[in-house]
């Protein structure tokens, strides 16, 4: 009866060790443990899950898939297996299935925290984000000092109640594991987005002594050179990079930035292109494309994409200078002075859907076949809004809301919709909704012009300020403010806020 036993003892000191060798990133000599015991006799089945484990922890997803799908899990080791293949599921985008493979190791041991923390990650991926904040909060309170789980926490706090919120949780889970790389890049870049650019040196270093390859320092030091307008060093940091992010949207946008300082214009206009294809509706990014596009003298190209913008009631003057200025050359007068007159005597606007590709009539039947989901509902809400059907476009707009209450953006859209319909209580309601889940700049403006649209001046003031207090790198808050100050009584807060406006290269606002 002895020999049963040592067995068994052997087998959970074998996958003791191989946990501890993933636990500190070492997942390569999980690996040949495991592969070593295998060979000798040990069953495979009694070591999958974590053989799995250290090969998903590599990054060979192949291999991983293949051996988690290759046969069964020991009794003991159901929950770990099936964390570990939904994991590779969710890796891979496979929603559905990250979400049954997460049911089976529910089912096997509801009360792991790690398992909790994947569920987290999962819900956060599909949009559902209130359901993803109690999965975390799940996560923590089984195990106060699971440093994923708080990791986590402090994510989602980053974006429900701003950065100097986030900071404790990340320290925390640095007092769990100092070491850890994800921790503490998330710490370093949370610390760089509040201006703390010292202490996110200092992470910076020690994040890239623990973990060499990580190219996550190298990106926060470019950023950081690129906010110090020293070009040349942040070019150089970032193609330290190499093609790590090459598919991130800020980091595109970043490069695209420091190309055009540099003076490389058709390298500037290939990376804004690229990310306005992969962001349509990022108004930022198209500005920033034509403004490379003028600059390379492309007149044709940016009256072929950008009339359309400027044709919009929310065109910013600049975008009517630079299109109307492209006509004029191209010798069409008349579009030319419309453009170039209406960039001279800007006009307030309220609200504007952004435009529609298509019309309901082609919309429709997509959207009655997946009325609760974003990407066939939001195009026909702004076809209705474009046809004037605004009754029809509140109704589908509360439908996805209702759909998918965990949600912070189907909120805001249902309060966009509602404001266009001239009802600004409700769509405050709306918007403070989508905030109890998450509060970041475009749930700022639109809470702001909520309130102020409804006489409520300070509670506007009030909210941007402590928002502000919370972001204190928020261009957008402090230009709220500034405008809410400007000619008003509190002229040293509104001086105080146009110098923090002016150090950071924004024009200052005329009195």
């Amino acid at each position: 009866m002895a020999g049963p036993a040592a067995g068994a003892s052997r087998l959970e000191d074998l996958r003791a060790r191989a946990q501890a060798a993933i636990d500190r990133r070492d997942a390569v000599s999980a690996e040949v443990m495991l592969r070593a015991a295998i060979r000798v006799g040990t069953s495979e089945d009694a070591l999958r899950a974590h053989l799995g484990e250290a090969l998903l922890a590599e990054g060979d997803r192949t291999e991983a898939r293949k051996v988690l799908e290759g046969g069964a899990f020991a009794p003991g080791t159901e929950a770990l297996g099936w964390r570990v293949r939904g994991q590779l599921a969710l890796a891979s985008g496979d929603l559905r299935g990250a979400a049954n493979a997460f049911d089976a190791a529910l089912r096997a041991n509801p009360r792991d925290s790690d398992l909790w923390v994947a569920i987290a990650a999962l819900r956060f991926s599909g949009g559902e984000q209130l359901q993803s904040i109690e999965a975390a909060d799940r996560a923590v309170a089984l195990d106060p000092k699971n440093a994923r789980a708080l990791a986590f926490r402090g994510l989602l706090i980053r974006e429900q109640y701003g950065l100097a919120a986030a900071l404790p949780w990340f320290e925390a889970g640095l007092k769990v594991r100092p070491d850890d790389p994800a921790l503490l890049g998330e710490y370093a870049a949370t610390l760089g987005d509040m201006g703390d650019y010292r202490a996110m040196l200092i992470v910076c270093r020690k994040l890239a002594q623990v973990d060499p390859k990580n190219p996550r320092p190298a990106f926060l030091q470019a950023v950081l050179a690129a906010r110090a307008g020293q070009t040349d060093l942040a070019r150089t940091i970032l193609q330290r990079t190499g093609t790590a992010f090459r598919d991130m949207p800020a980091a595109i946008l970043l490069t695209g930035v420091l190309e055009y300082r540099a003076g490389n214009i058709n390298v500037a206009v290939e990376q804004f292109d690229r990310l306005v294809r992969m962001q349509p509706d990022n108004l930022e990014a198209r500005q920033m494309l034509l403004r490379a596009l003028a600059r390379q003298g492309s007149d044709p190209l940016i009256t072929a994409r950008f009339d359309g913008d400027a044709a919009q009631p929310w065109a910013a003057p600049y975008t009517l200078q630079l299109v109307g200025q492209s006509w004029r050359r191209m010798g069409n007068k008349t579009r030319a002075e419309d453009l170039l007159s209406r960039a001279a005597r800007p006009q307030a606007h309220g609200p504007a859907p952004l435009s529609a590709e298509f019309g309901t009539g082609v919309l429709a039947a997509a959207y009655g076949d997946a009325p609760n989901q974003a990407g066939t509902a939001v195009p026909y809400i702004r076809a209705l809004l474009k046809e004037g059907r605004k009754d029809e476009a509140q109704a589908a707009a509360d439908r996805l809301r209702d759909a998918n209450p965990g949600a912070a953006e189907a909120h805001l859209l249902a309060g966009d919709v509602r404001t266009l319909r001239g009802d600004a209580a409700g769509a405050l309601a709306d918007y403070q909704n989508g905030a109890a889940i998450r509060f970041n700049e475009p749930v700022l403006r639109r809470m702001d012009a909520a309130l102020r649209a409804l006489g409520r001046t300070r509670d506007a003031d009030a909210m941007t300020s402590r928002y502000l207090a919370q972001n204190p790198q928020s261009v957008a808050a402090m230009k709220l403010l500034a405008a809410s100050w400007v000619g008003g009584p509190r002229s040293d807060a509104y001086a105080a806020v146009s110098r923090a406006l002016a150090a950071r290269g924004q024009p200052l606002l005329a009195q």
